[in-house]
């Protein structure tokens, strides 16, 4: 069986003869005497595409037959022309392409070698098994795209069992012949399976999003050509949009957010003082009561907490109740008794959920202000 895609991986049309079709329940697996459809393998996607007038939904390995899953079937002996879906196969190959450029710059930089790759929807996740230092990001993304932009040969080859001795390449454990190699000079030297460009300038443009802690490593989200140009342009919308509500330049945004969140977090200190001072002066009116019962409307859970910690200094048994979604955030505080056995009056009656110490009870509950009210000890 031919592997077209290693022989040409830029071919986008071919024809081939069936050698096998059989009907599973999730479709018809087809075998040709040779294929141009990539089959999923080493962190890359299989191609999609058309065989005859069948959809392929997925292409995977078995032995040394390629299985082609197709919606309907197929004839076999009959020969049939199979097209590939060249935006996604041109795609994959860029991904896979720049994974080896940052791959095999982060290798010669730092030593470290490729745990993972995955190639996602959106971006594709490349692990290493060792850190980057801070600020290294930068210096790899730069040299990165100048690999890109010298338009290097990507080279894919099998040395011969003489010749495997003597080739430098990265590898996870040693592998026995054949070996497929794929070399970009200077930058990299890699045993793969997959599919590349033919040239690193086909890949474009390459992008590191995040990168972050991973087991003893890190993991690298990144993007390459059209996915890298299409995230930049989605981001660079989103800034326009924060340009515009801070008033700021596009490229002072960082600034303006910074200063708001300033201004914002000494407005919540100053609106917190004067919720601590309202508060005291709701407790003062239930000072010497048994019980103290408030319902308050917009209260954060940080809040309905502090309320009932400042009403349970004034009362025995203390509750607060704040509605928000459909559901309200209480807080009962006081002697642990009377907490306890209206914290499971609660949940036994209405299904609140919550916990807490003894003496302090905190959580949510579905019900109706007149549900809470029927059950609520209120008096002296």
């Amino acid at each position: 069986m031919e592997k077209l895609f290693y022989q040409d991986q830029e071919i986008k049309e071919f024809t081939a003869t069936v050698t096998g079709c059989a009907q599973t329940d999730k479709g018809w697996e087809v075998t040709l005497d040779g294929t141009a459809f990539y089959p999923t393998g080493g962190g890359q996607a299989c191609d999609l595409g058309m065989l005859g007038n069948a959809h392929v939904l997925d292409v995977s390995e078995r032995g040394e037959e390629i299985l082609h899953l197709c919606d309907g079937p197929l004839e076999v002996g009959k020969t049939v022309t199979g097209k590939i879906d060249w935006a996604r196969r041109f795609d994959l190959m860029q991904q896979h392409t720049g994974e080896h450029i940052v791959s095999g710059i982060i290798h010669r930089l730092y030593g470290h070698q490729n745990s993972g790759f995955h190639v996602g929807e959106e971006l594709m996740e490349v692990d290493f098994d060792g850190p980057l230092p801070e600020g290294a990001l930068e210096e790899i993304q730069r040299l990165a795209n100048e690999a890109v932009w010298a338009d290097l040969p990507v080279n894919c080859y099998v040395p011969s069992p003489e010749e495997l001795p003597g080739v430098v390449y990265r590898t996870k454990r040693a592998l026995p012949w054949p070996v497929r190699i794929v070399e970009i000079p200077g930058i990299d030297s890699c045993a793969c399976c997959g599919i590349h460009t033919k040239r690193t300038a086909q890949v474009g443009l390459i992008y590191i999003f995040s990168c972050v802690k991973f087991h003893q490593g890190v993991r690298l989200e990144m993007a390459c050509g059209k996915r890298a140009l299409e995230r930049l342009h989605r981001l660079c919308l989103q800034n326009k949009q924060v340009s515009q509500i801070l008033s700021a330049r596009p490229l002072e945004t960082g600034a303006a957010a910074q200063q708001l969140k300033d201004s914002l977090a000494g407005e919540k200190y100053r609106s917190a003082g004067l919720e601590s001072r309202i508060f005291d002066k709701i407790a003062e009116g239930y000072t010497g009561k048994k019980t103290a019962f408030c319902f308050e409307e917009g209260l954060e859970p940080a809040g309905v907490r502090q309320l009932a910690e400042k009403l349970a200094k004034a009362a025995n048994l203390a509750g607060v109740f704040s509605q928000k979604d459909g559901k309200y955030n209480l807080c009962l505080a006081g002697s642990p008794e009377a907490v306890k056995a209206l914290g499971t009056t609660l949940s036994q009656s209405l299904g609140a959920r919550g916990g807490g110490k003894p003496g302090f009870w905190q959580g949510s509950v579905a019900a109706t202000k007149e549900e809470l009210e029927a059950l609520l000890p209120i008096g002296g």
